[in-house]
């Protein structure tokens, strides 16, 4: 004991204002990157790789294994390097997000009304009569990767439009419809699946929408031909079977959050 408290000792006398400051950096630096894993499968990961590298830690000085103990005092560049490749999609993301313009640059809330109406008409038409479709409304981040992989449009959104373009054994009613303002950039694009719904019943819909959630900032409305009902991805999340008054509550909550000194929308 008296060794321990000598180290304490020694180190609480080193210890400064600035000290503080480095503590609160690091503990930031490990929240934001639990908050940007968070529900994807490079936690899973991520818990893999903590739990190897502490048992090799506890078996080396355990056994006092003196190469092993050597390899991973100097294995640290390139655990890096392997964690920046593994974590590349993450890291991307995470750094897509810091370089958004922020909330001063976004429309103002009423640009998004004949938006958020035409894609709710359109969505619970289609829903009613098990027309499958899905609609990515673009918001900070841009998707045109995304349109180029499909036909440009570049036409007013409308209820009827987007009617059109689902409408079953149309050329585009594959793919997804990309909307940018209040105008249709493209249509019949490709998005990336995601792998958290793989296995379950959701479709390629959910899955392309859910996708382009979790790499982006866009909202996604999905109608299921098979369920006929709608449902919302955003965020890295999805919401299931929305009727008519939620899903405008929730697209007007995330396009057009209420400005200061306005009465928030009521959240489900």
């Amino acid at each position: 004991m008296g060794a321990v408290g000598d180290a304490l000792r020694d180190a609480l006398a080193r210890f400064e204002p600035a000290s503080v400051l480095d503590i609160l950096a690091i503990a930031v630096l490990i929240y934001l990157a639990l908050v940007l894993l968070r529900g994807t499968v490079a936690i899973t990961l991520l818990r893999g790789v903590v739990i190897l590298v502490v048992a090799m830690l506890i078996l080396a000085q355990v056994l006092d294994l003196t190469v092993l103990q050597f390899v991973l005092r100097n294995a640290l560049p390139a655990v890096l390097i392997a964690l920046a490749i593994v974590f590349q999609p993450e890291l991307r993301r995470f750094l897509e997000r810091l370089g958004r313009t922020g909330l001063w640059l976004r429309p103002p809330r009423h640009a998004y009304d004949q938006t958020v109406d035409a894609v709710v008409q359109a969505a619970i038409e289609l829903a009613r009569r098990r027309h499958g479709a899905l609609i990515a409304l673009e918001r900070e981040t841009g998707l045109e990767d995304y349109a180029e992989t499909g036909v440009k449009l570049d036409a007013l959104v409308s209820r009827e439009l987007l009617m059109g373009i689902f409408y079953p054994n149309s050329p585009l009613h594959d793919g997804a419809t990309i909307v940018r303002g209040n105008r249709v950039v493209a249509a019949g694009c490709t998005l990336p699946l995601s792998q958290r719904l793989e296995g379950e019943s959701a479709g390629l819909r959910h899955r392309a929408a859910l996708g382009l959630a979790e790499a982006t900032d866009a909202v996604c409305v999905v109608v299921s031909e098979e369920a006929g009902q709608v449902s919302v991805a955003a965020n890295g999340r999805i919401l299931w079977g929305l009727d008519e008054r939620q899903l405008r509550a929730v697209l007007r909550s995330i396009l057009a959050p209420p400005e200061p000194g306005l009465r928030p929308v009521r959240p489900l």
